[in-house]
């Protein structure tokens, strides 16, 4: 589990208590662990670069849910398995979607991350790792710190494929980073390393080791007397939104509404033929070929 590679890693457990209880699901694809007065959430589909289906989705919602009522978990750390944090929804499970013509609220709702789109009750830091991008960087800005190792990459690539931000991304990414540096990224799709999100603001810290630093900055907040920490966190919160955080999330969702479920589903439907991987932004469409064009692939193929 976690705890014994952080062994092997991460000198900043040892400041940790060595009590601890670990919950998984019979999936394994949410683990959930307390390190002391720590909780890590860990999304555990490697082989999906942990893009989140809709089973894992409502795993996720409970974990967290689970986290906030737990009177000696102070702060909480979400992270992924394998090297990446988030790779955003599952495009298999929306590019199988049937009755497209129904187009409804509740089939959209479908791929929310998270579909309480929820203002957190408790601190919690994303470790990123490999991609955070799309509804994984969503993800990220739910939280309240994000550390970001030198190798990751986040960006919002479901711009891509007609796919709208659903989980608070519209909200929380001006916030974070201001209006124009936010539609730099929503409108464009655009990859940012570590250093240009740390510069935008966008990440707190860069670093080797996404876990084990949150690990240690989570536990550098527990340690606080929590009661004047929860006080000021809310209030910077409420400053940031002026007290309108649940009406903006909320147009989110219902602009989102517009959008037709069949250009979803296309969009979907492109990247699993392989459009648009690693966060390519070119080749986007079909194109239409001259014929002497059609003429040389066909030969180029014919002697292949």
């Amino acid at each position: 589990m976690i705890f014994k590679h952080l062994q092997r890693s991460v000198s900043t457990v040892n400041y940790i208590p060595r009590t601890m209880s670990t919950r998984t699901n019979d999936k394994n694809n949410i683990l959930v662990e307390r390190l002391g007065e720590v909780t890590t959430i860990g999304t555990n589909r490697p082989d999906k670069r942990n893009c989140i289906d809709h089973e894992t989705a409502e795993m996720l919602e409970n974990a967290i849910a689970d986290f906030e009522k737990d009177n000696d978990a102070h702060v909480g750390v979400l992270y992924g398995t394998g090297g990446n944090f988030c790779a955003g929804f599952d495009f298999d499970e929306i590019a199988n979607l049937e009755d497209l013509q129904k187009s409804t609220t509740d089939q959209k709702a479908q791929f929310s991350i998270l579909q309480s789109r929820k203002f957190l009750r408790k601190p919690m830091i994303a470790a990123l790792s490999g991609y955070a991008v799309a509804g994984g960087l969503e993800l990220a800005l739910l939280c309240d710190l994000r550390v970001m190792e030198e190798t990751a990459v986040v960006g919002l690539y479901a711009r891509r494929f007609g796919v709208p931000l659903v989980d608070g991304g519209t909200v929380r990414l001006p916030a974070v980073v201001g209006l124009s540096r936010a539609l730099d990224l929503i409108l464009t799709g655009k990859s940012l390393n570590a250093k240009e999100a740390f510069e935008w603001g966008l990440v707190n810290r860069i670093v080797a080791c996404g876990l084990g630093q949150a690990l240690q900055l989570a536990v550098c907040l527990a340690k606080f007397p929590q009661e004047c920490l929860s006080s000021d966190r809310d209030s910077a919160y409420n400053s940031a939104f002026s007290q309108v955080y649940a009406d903006l999330i909320k147009y989110e969702k219902d602009n989102a509404d517009n959008i037709s479920l069949k250009s979803i589903v296309e969009g979907a439907k492109k990247f699993i033929s392989g459009v648009g991987k690693h966060g390519k932004t070119y080749n986007l469409r079909e194109r239409d070929y001259l014929d002497w064009e059609k003429e040389y692939n066909q030969t180029a193929k014919s002697k292949l």
